[in-house]
């Protein structure tokens, strides 16, 4: 599933170059407001983080497009142990959302929303302030996270002086076990975020 996706990425983005007028490529770098969510979660705080990568928008038509990027994503949480000390999970992603475009007018802005599909490239829990139990281990996460969400966006106008950057708001929600068994957090534990991100067309 994993190459899969990475090369269901690659045939995007080679189609693109072949088609480059029709294809708006660029860059875009943000913050992460993360979380786990679950049960066993309710007092654990997010991770903040970073997300960059690039991505390709295809205009249908002045009001619709489809969006596809690979980002660089940082999530997971942080919490207060019982015992004392605090674990930190660092959770990062390379994620790929498909999002379908609805631009409202000539206003700039748009609506999004669809599917993302991530795949794990760091699992690391490290504890602080416990005494014996300080210490980094991986928990074995899933390797590939589903979300489904959506955000608004506003892309400044062409003959401005802004024009190519745009600005984004996007909220995800994990729709499968960001685990594969029960015993670490519990069941049913599932990624969000929210981001906010500048980005630039070229």
């Amino acid at each position: 599933m994993k190459k899969l996706i990475l090369s269901a990425v690659a045939a995007v983005f080679a189609m693109g170059i072949s088609n480059a007028q029709e294809i708006d490529f660029g860059a875009k770098v943000g913050a992460n407001f993360a979380k786990l969510t679950g049960d066993d979660l309710e007092d654990a705080d997010g991770r903040t983080g970073i997300n960059v990568g690039i991505t390709g928008e295809y205009m249908f038509n002045p009001t619709f497009a489809l969006q596809v990027e690979a980002l660089y994503s940082q999530q997971g949480l942080q919490r207060d142990l019982t015992g004392g000390g605090e674990q930190k999970l660092k959770l990062d992603y390379i994620n790929v959302p498909v999002l379908a475009k609805f631009y409202i007018g000539e206003s700039g802005f748009s609506i999004e929303a669809g599917p993302q599909f991530g795949i794990l490239v760091k699992d690391e829990s490290s504890i602080e302030g416990a005494g014996i139990l300080n210490g980094e281990t991986d928990l074995n996460a899933e390797e590939l996270d589903l979300s489904a969400g959506g955000g608004l966006a506003y892309k400044f106008k062409e003959g401005t002086s802004l024009e190519g950057l745009s600005a984004n708001v996007r909220y995800m929600i994990g729709l499968n076990n960001v685990f594969e068994d029960g015993d670490t957090f519990g069941d049913d534990i599932t990624n969000s975020v929210l981001a906010v991100s500048l980005g630039y067309k070229f």
